[in-house]
């Protein structure tokens, strides 16, 4: 078992923390959004009575809760094997946020046929593609890089591919480690990544693992790709079109962003990417996704970061406990007239971490 298997259920936070970040960095409604202020440096997350693991912090259950009836889910029964590609390659699969849950997605991996009884890549020639935050309030998030790092090598030397898209959390853990508590000029006051990463789930056992190998591997992580006609992405969200008028563009000029090592643009390139919701209006959603096919191609979007649970409003209040209160997630979540799948099936909150094929049955 890869090292750190046998933690995630016991250590499972209460729920996800992207809404922590202070409301100027979202393009949301501040009345969904809490608008909490940054702390200052050197702020600490709060303590909890619980038992968790060294260096593993549990996360607040203080979220907005989006009224069913926003979005529609829709049952989608699983698709047949895909035939392979015409370049030869295998069938195409997509993994949500996995946010430092290894044992889940070592389980949803292997529920799939991906890997084998002892966490190898099983899948020969299939293409697997992660889409972003691999880290923060799970309890091993370096534990889930170095395994999508293995993975990579593995499918590689098989005639497949493991592949990964970069995640706000990314950015928000890269520009923790390399500007600590510098101020950053956030347009709203005073901010730091530092202490926008403890807000957001930040763990110390994740930040003392972390290692060049693993600050190089994600700083040249793509933004956005095409494959089999789904436009893949890690945000909701249309600010990728502010980064480039065709996907080689985006991830040029994301990774040059992040080469140049400013402060300030590292910092609006992570308030950009931690936007979300630019789909869920049943008026506005759809003609949203089509600014971003027609830039960019393909025939739908596929991403993750904004949970289907609060898409859907089936999360349980405050003081919820047990199975009753789970949200109730067992596939990916169509809508917006059927062009945007979203893969975030809410693991942090007692959900469930979404391996998917594509394309799924219309």
């Amino acid at each position: 078992m890869t090292q750190g298997a046998g933690q995630g259920s016991a250590a499972r936070t209460e729920t996800l923390r992207d809404f922590r970040v202070p409301a100027y960095v979202h393009d949301v409604p501040t009345n969904m959004v809490p608008a909490d202020p940054v702390p200052g440096p050197g702020a600490a997350p709060r303590e909890d009575t619980e038992a968790y693991p060294d260096g593993y912090t549990p996360t607040e259950r203080n979220l907005p809760v989006i009224n069913r009836g926003d979005t529609v889910q829709v049952e989608l029964p699983q698709p047949a094997p895909a035939a392979p590609a015409a370049d030869g390659l295998g069938p195409l699969y997509v993994v949500g946020d996995v946010h430092g849950y290894l044992d889940e997605l070592i389980a949803a991996l292997r529920d799939k046929g991906l890997l084998d009884e002892n966490d190898n890549w099983a899948a020969g020639n299939a293409r697997l593609w992660f889409l972003g935050d691999f880290t923060d309030r799970g309890p091993d998030g370096i534990g889930v890089i170095d395994l999508v790092m293995r993975l990579s090598a593995e499918a590689a030397a098989a005639g497949g591919y493991c592949k990964a898209l970069m995640g706000n959390h990314e950015l928000l853990l890269l520009g923790a480690k390399r500007f600590g508590d510098t101020p950053v000029n956030s347009g709203a006051g005073t901010a730091t990544f530092q202490a926008a990463w403890l807000l957001n789930g930040g763990q110390k056992s994740d930040m003392d693992r972390l290692q060049d190998v693993h600050l190089q591997w994600m700083s040249r992580l793509d933004a956005i790709e095409l494959e089999d006609d789904h436009l893949l992405m890690h945000s909701d969200t249309t600010a990728y079109l502010d980064y480039g008028d065709s996907i080689e563009a985006v991830n040029d000029t994301v990774r040059e962003t992040l080469t140049r090592n400013d402060a300030d643009e590292c910092w609006d390139l992570f308030r950009k990417f931690t936007k979300r919701f630019a789909f869920r209006d049943e008026e506005s959603g759809p003609g949203a996704v089509r600014e971003l096919l027609g830039a960019y191609g393909g025939s739908r979007v596929v991403h993750g970061h904004s949970p289907i649970p609060y898409l859907l409003g089936e999360v349980g209040g405050e003081d919820a406990d047990g199975e009753d209160s789970r949200p109730a997630v067992e596939g990916p979540h169509r809508y917006a007239g059927g062009l945007a799948i979203a893969m975030d099936g809410g693991v942090t909150m007692a959900g469930k971490l979404l391996v998917q094929q594509l394309p799924m049955d219309e």
